[in-house]
């Protein structure tokens, strides 16, 4: 007779809470979780029959894991409480959306794309530094960045207050090819046709934003880009993330999202 599957105790925890697998260690270790009404312990596996309770309140073995993407406006926050006089973006989320957590943060003054699930061990695998995945922005700085700047970053990384910081920088010409891999999360809005209404049928001069650049990073570090670029004396007015590992921002409206595969 087969035996039932085990998986480990802090990974279940993981994958059913929405936390990191420290985070579910933490639990253990503080007697917060009990299996067949035993306090667990470090290491300790469980199976569809074991009775995990955190806080006296069982555990399912069975769990419907949800992903979305979400296109996060400028003006909101990714904590489930408002900030004083700043919403949270759980309130451009339908109710049965509200309990998932977001993998990583955006800060209020950012926008772009940012995931939410239920599952933790997604959440872990996505923002942990050692699978090192690769978020993309596009920044505009309030002027144009020096070269020798840019290789500075590039090449050596700045120094901040809590380690040096590194990424790639490309001046944004117009578009960035997708990467190798990089799952759609809709299809591409096509803009309309330049209208020929100026003088002698000439189209109006399309303007550009004057010190716009994609920045790649596989850091998270709190607002790194920002500080990064302020260390040099440049100051950050817009900071959009479109590509988050292998899922991009192609075509979703700010305040929608849409359900992704893990």
């Amino acid at each position: 007779m087969d035996q039932p599957q085990q998986i480990r105790l802090n990974k279940f925890l993981a994958e059913r809470l929405g936390v990191s697998r420290r985070e579910a260690d933490d639990l253990i270790s503080a007697g917060k979780i009990t299996i067949d009404g035993k306090p667990a312990s470090l290491g300790a596996r469980v199976d569809f029959s074991s009775k995990v309770c955190y806080n006296d309140k069982i555990i399912p073995f069975e769990a419907d894991f949800l992903y979305i993407a979400f296109n996060k406006p400028v003006g909101y926050v990714c904590s489930r409480r408002a900030q004083g006089d700043t919403p949270t973006l759980y309130e451009l989320l339908p109710k049965e959306y509200r309990k998932l957590k977001t993998v990583g943060r955006l800060d209020k003054d950012s926008s772009g794309l940012i995931l939410l699930t239920n599952d933790g061990d997604f959440a872990y695998q996505m923002t942990h530094p050692k699978f090192h995945k690769e978020k993309v922005y596009e920044v505009t700085l309030d002027r144009s960045l020096e070269p020798l700047h840019q290789q500075m970053i590039s090449d050596y990384g700045i120094m901040l207050d809590d380690g040096p910081s590194k990424f790639l920088i490309i001046k944004d010409e117009l578009a960035v090819p997708l990467s190798k891999g990089v799952r759609s999360l809709a299809k591409r809005e096509v803009a309309p046709a330049a209208r020929s209404d100026g003088p002698a049928g000439r189209a109006p001069r399309k303007t550009m934003p004057q010190a716009r650049y994609i920045v790649k990073i596989s850091e998270g570090r709190n607002r790194q880009i920002r500080r990064t670029f302020a260390a040099l004396g440049y100051c950050v007015t817009a900071l959009h993330r479109t590509q988050f590992g292998p899922y991009q921002l192609s075509g979703l409206k700010p305040g929608k999202y849409v359900t992704i595969k893990a």
